[in-house]
């Protein structure tokens, strides 16, 4: 009995383990079939090939990869305020924005690519959260037309420079943050270097500029990631707001060209790679030599005409990362492709630019880049263009009634930056709250123009 007992249980013991290996390699034939699968589709999704980055396959909705309708719902403004300095407040604020014989003209300072200086001065003025006093105000915006100023002779760079000193000792409520809540726009290439000192004086100021690099001949940027803002370039209104707009974008099939670059040369060796190369597939690129003035001086019409021509315009950097081309082809919608490796592009907590843009390496100019273009299908540009029409209103400098503009992308930057409390080396406080001088005399009486340190 005790024997067949045990032979039982051994018989019983070798059915489970056979059981067991039929499972067990059940589960092993099934494991490796789906590893393999999922490898496979994990290699398709990751591997970086040129053909495989224009499929439009990879590309979600527009809403979810742009996060605009996040954008577009947030209206209210109402928990911050910025005061407006008035030009009359600080006599030499008059000169930063008319030059010294007043002569300057606003409305003409308003056109062209740095017209952001007059457009927000005037959108400060006109919106929501401006405040006339200074008590309750959270920011401290300080017009200043100065780029459009120098380039039209109204002042040197040596007076710039002593002007804005001369501006900033007669505001008390610099002196109270360190000048950390008050706002400058510098919407050229040059950004705060426009102001020579502006590493002394200016260094914790909000600066809204389009340049996010300027180390090519500076020692160091003035653009600061964790205070600064990127803004747009100002694109011409007859683009933006204008009916019927001074050109309409072609459709693809109609369009002569695969790219284009217009711009001049300027020394600069990857916008005399583009021209090159031009030269050399007419067939594939277009670079018509501009001229501004004579005779044959482009004009903004047929600039638009010219760059609407191709599905895709190149936009290099030249004396400095930054390029109004690059929001322009929103317009005539071409895709834009950036060749400005330091370039910063602006409201990048809404726009996700890889899906409207193409940034190529700008050590890669060459039959490479056009070969690449010339391989993405045109259903997926299409699909670019697609996205970049529903975005590219966040590059028009249009009221802040709108629920999407450059505005209230700025508007909502500034939002982040509202502090409960502001200090500065030159401020101190007492038991009851009051700030005082390191001579203990208290703000309210501080009086301008205030030396500084």
């Amino acid at each position: 009995m005790a024997s067949l007992h045990h032979s039982n249980r051994g018989s019983r013991s070798n059915t489970c383990t056979r059981t067991h290996c039929v499972a067990a390699l059940a589960l092993v034939v099934s494991t490796v079939l789906i590893t393999r699968t999922f490898d496979h589709y994990m290699g398709s999704c990751s591997s970086f090939h040129l053909n495989s980055l224009s499929n439009a396959d990879i590309r979600s909705g527009p809403d979810e990869v742009l996060g605009f309708s996040r954008y577009s719902s947030s209206k209210n403004r109402s928990n911050f305020k910025v005061y407006v300095y008035d030009e009359h407040e600080i006599g030499e604020l008059r000169l930063l924005l008319y030059g010294r014989d007043g002569k300057i003209s606003a409305d003409n300072c308003a056109k062209g690519q740095w017209g952001t200086q007059v457009k927000l001065h005037r959108m400060f003025l006109q919106s929501a959260v401006r405040t006339r006093r200074k008590e309750e105000a959270d920011f401290f915006f300080v017009p200043s037309y100065v780029k459009c100023v120098r380039m039209m002779g109204g002042l040197n760079d040596k007076e710039i420079n002593e002007t804005y000193v001369k501006v900033l000792s007669q505001m008390p409520y610099f002196r109270l943050s360190g000048g950390r809540n008050h706002i400058f726009v510098f919407p050229s290439g040059a950004g705060a270097h426009l102001f020579k000192s502006w590493a002394t004086y200016i260094n914790r100021s909000i600066i809204l500029t389009p340049e996010g690099d300027r180390t090519d001949k500076r020692d160091s940027s003035a653009f600061n990631t964790w205070k600064d803002i990127i803004i747009p370039g100002n694109v011409e209104d007859g683009m933006t707001f204008q009916k019927p707009k001074l050109v309409d974008p072609l459709p693809l099939s109609k369009r002569k060209y695969l790219a284009n670059y217009l711009g001049r040369a300027q020394g600069k060796a990857g916008r005399l790679q583009l021209i090159d190369l031009a030269k050399r597939f007419p067939d594939k690129m277009e670079c018509p030599e501009l001229k501004f003035s004579g005779p044959d001086k482009l004009g903004r019409t047929e600039y638009f005409q010219h760059l609407r021509n191709a599905k895709f315009c190149l936009a290099p950097r030249g004396e400095s990362s930054w390029t109004l081309r690059f929001y322009e082809s929103f317009f005539v919608e071409c895709v834009p492709v950036l060749l400005s490796d330091q370039v910063e592009l602006p409201f990048q907590d809404v726009v996700d630019y890889t899906q409207i843009s193409i940034k190529w390496p700008s050590s890669r100019i060459g039959i490479q880049l056009l070969d690449y273009l010339e391989s993405i299908p045109d259903k997926a540009i299409e699909e670019m263009i697609s996205k970049g029409r529903r975005v590219r209103c966040i590059f028009v400098y249009a009221s802040e009634s709108e629920s999407c503009s450059a505005f209230n992308g700025i508007l909502r930057e500034l939002e982040k930056k509202v502090r409960q409390f502001h200090q500065s080396a030159e401020t101190f406080w007492l038991h009851n709250g009051s700030i005082v001088n390191r001579d203990l005399l208290l703000f309210s009486k501080w009086s301008s123009p205030l030396p500084f340190p």
